[in-house]
């Protein structure tokens, strides 16, 4: 190693070794750790046989593990996979995560919490792919305002109590290659308070939580921040709750559920009766999984709605910052009252009203007045309709959004669209749990065109009122912010304690202004508070778009592009003549961090190039560096745990008559201020190695 030894455990993995190929362990090693690890990957690959497995000790700290081909499962994937599982750091604070091997999984071996498989469900493994192309659009939150005195210890029991009780707080995924869901056996949610007079103040608070990537490979989807109030409001003390959430493993209903437990808990002293619940997320997964064809299944046996023209993209400038802008407003209470209440009267819900002010603002943008047209929009299901018992108690990203289009003209009559859009959402609630196809890639037109609607419903945890008001204690949700979910703008709705109607507006900066979104926010209230007073059975969609000033109502563009399948990218070039070439990988689910710390660490010769991996694109990636395996010198693949099985499949894909196969080299899991050190030793001893042979 370059810079001194190996923090943990280094693999690297040469299929041209040996019959199958030999995995070398470079570091502290505990040789039933591998033992354990096998034994968890033929439970991930019941086809995999390790007949003949040789785990050979070459001296302190290097290892040598010769693995024989199964019958179905090509040894070096299984060497991959064996290399993240022995590679990986222990999940959040190792030494709460009991069992055989404890001891050894301080050091940077889980060992013992090797999680138990789950199947994923259609929507996790649509919501993973979302995950790696927008990651910043899968991370959504809720705060509450906590009136009365707050423990913190006693608030971390009561979460500590949850995670025991509800295993998709315990739940990752792994990429072996494809993607699975792992659960462990135990987990920490993290709870960060911050005193009054900190520099976290409640808008950056949720601006900076909200920016914070999650690990998909730890067993954390939530995120808690606590924020007092100010020491002036010592009479009526209070704290703001914030949930952050990846849409992966929950949705706004469970993270709402999973407060109400906490709640339990909290009053109960930081703990929660009963054991594991059941059924449980993975119950979910097979139940399912025997009733749902695919992606695209729901719309078998129905029409397919008429495509939806792409969206005029307006010209703008570059937002001044990327990522997900959040915009907020309220009608008053009386206002919300009296919509409901206008609502009900024609047979439709607050949703519903909401959808028709959406879609007239479609037609609007359009500018097809007084013709027809056809406009479409996403429409976000709760997924609690599903026929399996328990699920409105179940934690799980259930949440799901489909695509409902409508056609328009001015004369069209409100009651009319009201009813229409009513029964096509009843309609679509049969089929809540179904994935929609994605778009094709490259696609331009029908990429989640419209923006999204959500509407809250389900559990409140405020509604325990009286068992917190005997503690001293009253808890209101303060605002719930979605995130684009792929789409470029998202439209969230729902009730605050006060029963008035909230609208919550989060847009991509790179495809939306916010004068854009601010426009779109404010001719949709204008029509909500407007239209109980206005509206009657002979209003028509002329009418309804009268009590709107005489500013345009902006498009909503098509969701973002999908990224290039393989980004492949020149991190330095090659200081010597005939160098080979070092490609880091990224890892699927893991936080972009770059790779600028290891190109500073690394103090070889050869060139260093960067490619993001996804499951499934082999043949895309083998593509991108087909020409650096033929090139001078040997290839090195590289990469933190989680990267070994995607990277031993790439090595396959790039093996070929006179093209030798690449190395692969596993180091650590990208945590902490040696990680870049770690690795960029790992790969330059393994091209050291490459350039002798």
């Amino acid at each position: 190693m370059n810079d001194g030894p190996p923090a943990g455990v280094c693999a690297v993995i040469d299929p041209e070794r040996g019959a199958h190929g030999v995995l070398e362990l470079h570091g502290p090693l505990d040789t039933a750790c591998v033992h354990r690890a096998l034994h968890r990957i033929a439970e991930i690959r019941p086809a995999a046989r390790h007949n003949g497995l040789r785990l050979l000790r070459h001296g302190p700290g290097l290892h040598s593990v010769e693995l024989s081909g199964g019958d179905q499962t090509p040894a070096p994937g299984c060497a991959g996979l064996l290399a993240d599982l022995l590679t990986a750091a222990p999940g959040p604070a190792a030494d709460a995560l009991p069992g055989p091997g404890a001891g050894t999984a301080a050091a940077g071996l889980p060992c013992g919490t090797l999680p138990r498989t789950e199947p994923l469900t259609p929507l996790q493994q649509q919501r993973l792919t979302d995950a790696l192309t927008w990651p910043d659009h899968q991370v959504e939150q809720i705060l509450w305002r906590w009136h009365g005195p707050l423990d913190t210890a006693r608030f971390e029991a009561a979460w500590q109590a949850v995670s025991a009780r509800e295993s998709v707080l315990r739940t990752a995924f792994v990429w072996d290659p494809r993607p699975r869901a792992v659960v462990f056996d135990r987990g920490i949610t993290h709870v960060d308070r911050h005193p009054h007079g900190t520099p976290a103040r409640r808008a950056a608070l949720l601006a900076r939580e909200r920016a914070r990537s999650f690990d998909l490979r730890r067993p954390a989807p939530v995120r808690v921040a606590l924020l007092d109030s100010n020491p002036a409001d010592a009479a009526a003390p209070f704290t703001d709750v914030l949930l952050t959430y990846h849409r992966a493993l929950l949705d706004s209903w469970s993270v709402r559920l999973l407060m109400r437990a906490c709640c339990r808990a909290y009053l109960a002293g930081g703990v929660l009766p009963g054991g594991e619940r059941r059924p449980a997320l993975g119950d979910f997964a097979r139940w399912i999984g025997t009733r749902n064809p695919g992606p695209g299944a729901w719309w078998r046996g129905a029409a397919r709605p008429p495509a939806v023209p792409a969206a005029p993209r307006p010209a703008r400038t570059p937002a001044a910052g990327a990522g997900t802008g959040v915009l907020r407003t309220a009608l008053s209470p009386s206002r919300s009252a009296h919509l409901a209440h206008w609502a009900a009267q024609w047979g439709v819900a607050e949703s519903s009203v909401l959808q028709a002010v959406w879609a007239m603002l479609s037609y609007r943008a359009r500018g097809a007045a007084p013709g027809p047209a056809t406009v479409g929009f996403g429409l976000d299901l709760p997924g609690r309709g599903l026929l399996l018992q328990g699920i409105e108690g179940l934690p799980g990203p259930f949440e799901n959004a489909l695509p409902l289009t409508v056609t328009l003209d001015a004369a069209l009559g409100l009651p009319a669209l009201l009813g229409e859009l009513r029964d096509r959402a009843m309609d679509m609630a049969a089929c809540e749990g179904a994935a929609a196809a994605s778009p094709a890639p490259g696609s331009s037109t029908g990429r989640r065109a419209g923006g999204l609607l959500a509407f809250d419903c389900g559990p409140r945890p405020e509604t325990a009122g009286s068992d917190l008001a005997a503690h001293g204690i009253r808890l209101e949700e303060q605002e719930a912010a979605g995130a684009p979910a792929g789409y470029a703008l998202r439209l969230r709705a729902g009730h605050d304690a006060r029963r008035a109607l909230t609208l919550t507006c989060a847009y991509d900066r790179d495809l939306l202004e916010v004068g854009a979104a601010r426009t779109l926010l404010a001719h949709t209230a204008r029509l909500l508070s407007l239209l109980p007073a206005a509206a009657g059975a002979a209003t028509t969609v002329a009418d309804v778009l009268a009590l709107l000033p005489g500013a345009a109502t902006p498009p909503v563009p098509d969701g973002p592009g999908a990224r290039d399948a393989a980004p492949w990218v020149v991190l330095r070039g090659a200081l010597a003549p005939a160098a080979a070439t070092v490609c880091l990988l990224d890892v699927p689910g893991a936080p972009r961090t770059g790779h600028d710390e290891v190109v500073r660490h690394y103090r070889g010769p050869e060139a260093l190039t960067a490619l993001s991996l996804t499951a499934g694109r082999h043949s895309d990636h083998a593509a991108a560096l087909g020409a650096l395996a033929r090139s001078h010198g040997r290839l090195v693949l590289g990469g933190y745990s989680g990267t070994g099985a995607l990277a031993c499949e790439l090595a396959r894909h790039l093996t070929r008559p006179g093209v030798r196969p690449p190395l692969v080299v596993v180091a650590g899991a990208g945590h902490g201020p040696d990680a870049p050190r770690t690795l960029a030793g790992a790969l330059q001893q393994a091209s050291a190695s490459a350039r002798r042979h």
